[in-house]
């Protein structure tokens, strides 16, 4: 099986702390996963989630990468995603530090998952243009892509002002993969224009609340892959792009080992390169044998 598995770490599950918030939760999690033929684990970015949200089905995070951090310490060839992080939230310059930070103490295995939000509490609650977003989130990935690099940044932003900002180490090309999540036209084009992967995800019939557009099954993601493709030939793109898919229920516990296969290869067939994963179980023994015994339905020997 060629599409790489990505794997949730339950950092959300505050309901139950000692399970799944903690350092040796987070280490056993990701060791389990990468010892199991995992490919990667990943963590969403709710920085401040109001109680509307969180009542009606909304959760908690972990500043990603913090968990991330962890993660990385207790493994050796995992990548590690923020799937998704809303760069918006932050200055850009800050959010360089933080990915380069990652990126070299985990030997490059980060992948940078980002997205342009949908939650406009939570960007009322940090300060940020709502309606603005996709904006700040092409300034951000402009300025990370520049810094990064190593070059002598100056920038005169929405919000800020830079002169000439020089981050060291400098990060190799193209390093971190930056993944751009959403279904939307806008999110497919700047994934295909400007960056290394696109992050579809299964709507659950959500695409309202999400603020994007429908992906409920698979001939709704071939199609929107098709688009992508089509649009790679209209801009001359001629480099692959990885195609990670929030798969969700597509993926359900409550699939045979047969039909997750199945699935699996159909998403290869279409051009998914890698999917998540969600963690399943009570208690963090559940979930690390839930996850095995996925990898031992999906993963050759």
């Amino acid at each position: 099986m060629a599409v790489g598995l990505m794997m949730e770490l339950p950092t959300h599950r505050v309901e139950a702390p000692e399970e799944f918030v903690t350092a040796a939760a987070i280490a056993e999690i990701a060791g389990a996963a990468e010892s199991a033929g995992y490919t990667g684990v990943y963590v969403t970015d709710h920085p401040a989630p109001d109680a509307k949200w969180l009542d009606h089905g909304g959760h908690h995070a972990l500043d990603p990468f913090v968990a991330l951090s962890f993660a990385a310490a207790a493994t050796t060839s995992l990548s590690l995603l923020t799937n998704i992080y809303i760069a918006a939230y932050r200055n850009p310059f800050l959010s360089a530090k933080q990915v380069q930070s990652l990126s070299v103490l985990s030997g490059h295995r980060f992948i940078l998952g980002v997205g342009a939000g949908y939650l406009k509490s939570e960007f009322r609650a940090l300060g940020v243009d709502f309606d603005t977003r996709g904006a700040l989130l092409d300034e951000s990935l402009e300025v990370l892509r520049a810094v990064l690099g190593g070059e002598d940044t100056a920038w005169e932003g929405s919000s800020f002002s830079a002169r000439g900002v020089r981050l060291r180490p400098a990060l190799p090309p193209a390093t971190p993969p930056i993944w751009v999540g959403g279904n939307s036209k806008a999110a497919i084009r700047r994934a295909v224009a400007r960056h290394e992967g696109w992050s579809p995800f299964n709507t659950f019939g959500y695409s309202a609340t999400t603020r994007t557009a429908e992906v409920s099954d698979l001939a709704e993601l071939e199609a929107a892959i098709g688009w992508a493709r089509s649009y790679a030939d209209e801009i001359g793109r001629t480099a692959p792009l990885d195609v990670c898919f929030s798969a969700g229920p597509i993926l359900s516990g409550r699939r045979s080992a047969d039909e997750r296969r199945s699935v699996l290869e159909r998403l290869e067939q279409i051009g998914v390169t890698h999917v998540t994963v969600d963690s399943r179980g009570d208690d963090r023994e559940e979930v690390i044998g839930n996850l095995r015994e996925f990898a031992a339905d999906v993963v050759p020997d």
